[in-house]
């Protein structure tokens, strides 16, 4: 299994700290956002990192090179200008592969083990479906959260066509897709990811499950310091 780590995105809410430096270089729990995920991703036997890259890339790619000194093979994908998640994901495809791949946000934080990913592959195939979401709980800040997940699994964008049991959570960041479901998509204009899914969940094909763990979403500095004083504790 490959994966990829998002981080072409520009930070507004984080300025003034990225104004110089690209969002998963910002420091927390004593090294940078994204080497948290490279190192995960190695120690879950997923060496093989696609990283896309637009604001302040060549700072990230200097920081990081090709990934040797923590044990990853890192391949870079630039954006000029940035692509959103579903037209980065789309440019990456040739260096991903054409099997189900694991996507990270570069800027949210979460202990689930990254292993699991390859079971999650698998249930890909064995449901037929394009698309696996890891949900969380909703935050402060996201309410109203993002899909209903259904006990059996399957996961809903409109209540009326959800099981009476579905519950209302919020997407982590974290998913693992099939390299079908980026079919149409271009890899040269923007596109955003979440009409690709709400579309493939009108097909039955998104699924996914819910994670009870630690879970941080760094969209502001001030949760970057709430996490950086959590992981320092």
């Amino acid at each position: 299994m490959k994966a990829m780590i998002l981080a072409a995105g520009r930070g507004q809410r984080m300025r003034p700290l990225t104004d110089h430096t690209p969002k998963p270089l910002l420091p927390v729990g004593g090294k940078p956002l994204i080497v948290w995920h490279i190192e995960k991703l190695v120690a879950a036997g997923i060496p093989d990192i696609v990283i896309n890259t637009a604001w302040l890339g060549e700072k990230l790619q200097s920081a990081l090179g090709d990934g040797a000194s923590y044990g990853a093979r890192l391949v870079w994908s630039a954006e000029d200008p940035p692509l959103e998640t579903a037209g980065g994901i789309a440019r990456a495809l040739p260096a991903l592969g054409p099997e189900p791949f694991l996507v990270v946000n570069g800027d949210v934080w979460c202990d689930w083990d990254f292993r699991a990913a390859l079971s999650c592959a698998e249930a890909l195939v064995q449901c037929e479906a394009l698309a696996w979401l890891l949900l969380v709980d909703n935050p402060a800040h996201n309410p109203q959260g993002d899909f209903l997940l259904a006990p059996q699994g399957h996961i809903f964008h409109v209540p009326e066509l959800a099981p009476a049991k579905a519950v209302s959570l919020t997407f982590s960041g974290i998913g693992v897709y099939d390299p079908r479901l980026f079919v149409g998509v271009s890899g040269d204009d923007p596109a955003p990811l979440a009409p690709i899914l709400r579309h493939a969940m009108q097909h039955n094909a998104v699924i996914g499950s819910q994670h009870q763990g630690m879970w941080w979403d760094i969209g502001t500095p001030e949760r970057l310091q709430q996490l950086d004083t959590q992981l320092t504790m």
